[in-house]
C-alpha cells in the first residue's frame, strides 16, 4: 500500500529519531549489557560483578542487587533468631525485672508469654512501658499488641511486603507442628539486602566498647581489646595470640558462638548478646562466682 504522505514520511520519522537519541542508545546499551542472559542465579551475580569492575554500576548497587536477588530464594527459617536465642518476657514478672530486661537487651519489641515460653500471648512495644509511669492502674497486659504468626517457610520477598503493608516489625516464625521455631524482624530482613543497619542503640554504645548496664554487668563489644577487657575487669586473659575478644571466645568454644550462648574465661562469663555478619557484636560480661572457677577456660 502506498505511503499517504510521501513527502513528509521520511522527513518526520528522521526528525522523531534525532529528537530521541538517547532512548534508543539507552535501549541498545540494556540490551547489550543482558544478551546474551545469564541462565542462572550465580551467573546473574557474576554479571553484576561485571557490571561493577566495567563502572557500570557502583559497588554499593552491586551488593544491594546482589541481596535482593539472594533473598529471593531465602525463608524466614534462614534468617530468624532462633526460639531458645529470643528475648522474651512473661507476662507474671516484677516490673523491675521486666524493665531491666528491657533496658539491657535495647529492644525494642518484646514477645511475652503466658506460663510456658511457647505460649506467647502478644508483643509489647518498650515505649509502651512509660504508661506505666503515668498510668499505674493499668497492666502489663493491656499494653500487650497483637501477635503476628508466620509459617518457617514463609519467603522473605512475601515477607517483607506483608511488613510493609501491615506496618508490622516482628513476627513470630512457627515450625509445621505449630510449636514457635524464631522470631523475625524488618529489620532482619532488610539487612538481607542492605548489610547491617545501624540503630540508636548501636550508635550509642559505639562510643565505648565496655558499658556497664542497669544490673551491675557489662555489655562489651566483640572486637573489644583484649587488655582493655583485662584492665576493666582486673582479668589476665591471655592476649599473645589474639587481639579481640570476641576472637579469643571464639577460640575457646572451637567456634563462633551464637546469640544466648556463653563462656567462662578468666573468671568471667561472656553471654553472646547480639551477632552480626557471622562475628559476636555484643557480649554481656559477668563475674563468674568464686566456688564455680574451676571449670574456667582460661
Amino acid at each position: 500500500m502506498p505511503d499517504p504522505h510521501p513527502g513528509v514520511s521520511a522527513r518526520t520519522k528522521g526528525e522523531r529519531q534525532a529528537a530521541h537519541p538517547d532512548k534508543r542508545n539507552l535501549f541498545q546499551r540494556i540490551v547489550e549489557f543482558v544478551h546474551p542472559g545469564p541462565d542462572s542465579t550465580d551467573e546473574l551475580i557474576e554479571t553484576l560483578a561485571d557490571a561493577e569492575d566495567r563502572e557500570l554500576i557502583a559497588p554499593e548497587s552491586r551488593m544491594m542487587l546482589e541481596g535482593v536477588i539472594r533473598m529471593a530464594d531465602m525463608i524466614a527459617g534462614d534468617v530468624m533468631v532462633a526460639a531458645p536465642r529470643m528475648d522474651m518476657l512473661d507476662i507474671d514478672a516484677p516490673y523491675d525485672d521486666v524493665l531491666h530486661l528491657v533496658i539491657d537487651t535495647g529492644h525494642s519489641r518484646f514477645p511475652v508469654y503466658e506460663g510456658e515460653r511457647d505460649n506467647i500471648i502478644g508483643i509489647l512495644m518498650a515505649k509502651d512501658l512509660l504508661k506505666l509511669q503515668r498510668a499505674p492502674e493499668l497492666n502489663l497486659r493491656t499494653l500487650l499488641r497483637p501477635t503476628v504468626f508466620v509459617p518457617e517457610s514463609k519467603g522473605l520477598n512475601e515477607l517483607l511486603r506483608d511488613f510493609r503493608a501491615n506496618r508490622n516489625h516482628l513476627a513470630i516464625v512457627i515450625d509445621e507442628f505449630g510449636s514457635t521455631a524464631g522470631l523475625i524482624t524488618i529489620e532482619d530482613v532488610l539487612e538481607e539486602i542492605v548489610g547491617e543497619i545501624e540503630d540508636e542503640f548501636d550508635e550509642k554504645d559505639a562510643e565505648s566498647s565496655i558499658y556497664t548496664l542497669a544490673d551491675g554487668s557489662h555489655r562489651v563489644a566483640g572486637d573489644a581489646d583484649i587488655a582493655a577487657v583485662n584492665e576493666a575487669f582486673a582479668a589476665r586473659l591471655p592476649d599473645q595470640d589474639f587481639d579481640t575478644i570476641g576472637g579469643l571466645v571464639a577460640h575457646e568454644m572451637g567456634r563462633v558462638p551464637r546469640r544466648g550462648e556463653s563462656a567462662a574465661l578468666g573468671g568471667l562469663q561472656f553471654m553472646v548478646m547480639l551477632t552480626r555478619g557471622g562475628a559476636v557484636r555484643w557480649f554481656k560480661v559477668t563475674r563468674v562466682p568464686e566456688d564455680a572457677r574451676d571449670g574456667d577456660g582460661a
